[in-house]
């Protein structure tokens, strides 16, 4: 889910060259007014969800899941921080206290104190956030759960209990971001705005970059008690900003978001009558291949590499396989990698 815009895009690559030219890193993030910088936050005012308008840029996903848990906390002056079972969110500290997975966090705990998991889904475990909860933290789709999707307005929902106990609600759009649902974030498919949006890979163009956007009044509580709330040396780096901001131009003069449907659904009628195959999950290009046991799952994702297509399971799904290309993947590639496809899971279940 980085390379939405493929790999070696001249516009990026050319956007690349021409920063590199006139200034790489100049101060800590915040000393001088980059162009880049700016330019970028304006672009990305123009596509997020209306009242996100105000831009933190940091390096990575993980980073920003920092920042946003920071900004909750000294906001709502609370300490309890709710995340969902099978949740990705980074492998930092504070990310990783947030994992909805105890086989990945064992190992390094302590981490941080009263955080709690919840059922993604399950409209019943929402009456667990409470006005003791500082903040929410969910992906829209679940990433590593498997692109577990949400049913009966469950994002809705929890929308509404926040606003109930005075909760923020923080959307991890690290991977449905920049078009891959079938708008440019996955919020605006299901109709629901978070007080934080989190956003890194396809944001950087295939370059590193992460960030958040909230409202104005909220990113401000940074600024106070204490002065410098979140710091970072490279966050927003300038040619990391002008390659985003290349990338996201492409995906509209292109028209790509409003093509990832029709993308989606070709996927969908080429696989979905194999035999083999249990379920497909999908929203935009975002594709898990259900096979019901990881030895299956493990094999044709082995096979598929022969076949020159690159996929694997997910960290908390292992009997599904992904299938998530870049959204400039033509129909005709699409027919191409279905065969494939096909082909492989055949060779390995005919065995």
């Amino acid at each position: 889910s980085v390379s939405n815009v493929g790999h070696n895009n001249k516009k990026v690559v050319d956007a690349v060259c021409a920063q590199a030219h006139e200034y790489l890193h100049l101060m800590v993030y915040g000393e001088f007014v980059q162009s880049p910088q700016v330019k970028y936050a304006q672009k990305l005012n123009e596509i997020l969800p209306e009242g996100l308008d105000s831009i933190y840029f940091v390096n990575s996903g993980s980073e920003a899941v920092e920042a946003a848990l920071k900004l909750a906390k000294r906001h709502t002056k609370r300490t309890q921080l709710i995340s969902f079972r099978n949740a990705y969110h980074g492998s930092s500290h504070g990310a990783l206290s947030m994992m909805g997975n105890e086989y990945f966090k064992n190992s390094f705990r302590p981490l941080l104190p009263d955080v709690y998991n919840i059922e993604f889904d399950n409209v019943e475990d929402l009456q667990f956030i409470s006005e003791k909860t500082a903040a929410v933290i969910i992906e829209p789709i679940q990433g590593e759960g498997g692109f577990r999707i949400p049913t009966n307005d469950f994002l809705k929902k929890l929308r509404s209990r926040c606003d109930e106990v005075g909760a923020i609600l923080i959307f991890d759009e690290i991977q449905t971001g920049f078009g891959r649902t079938g708008k440019m974030f996955a919020s605006q498919k299901y109709g629901v705005t978070p007080d934080i949006l989190i956003m890194a890979k396809a944001m950087g163009g295939g370059m590193p970059l992460g960030g958040l956007a909230s409202s104005r009044s909220l990113m401000n509580d940074f600024k106070t008690n204490p002065v410098l709330g979140h710091i970072t040396t490279f966050g927003g780096h300038p040619v990391c900003c002008a390659a985003g901001l290349a990338a996201v131009e492409f995906l509209q003069e292109n028209h790509l978001v409003e093509k990832i449907d029709e993308k989606s659904d070709i996927f969908y009628k080429l696989l979905k009558d194999n035999k083999n195959i249990i379920e497909i999950r999908r929203v935009g290009l975002l594709l898990a291949v259900e096979f019901g046991t990881k030895e299956l799952c493990d094999a044709v994702c082995k096979k598929a590499f022969t076949e020159g297509l690159l996929t694997e399971s997910f960290l908390f799904c292992e009997s599904a396989m992904r299938i998530a290309p870049p959204l400039i993947v033509t129909n005709e590639q699409i027919v191409d990698i279905c065969q494939k496809i096909n082909k492989v899971i055949n060779a390995v279940c005919d065995k």
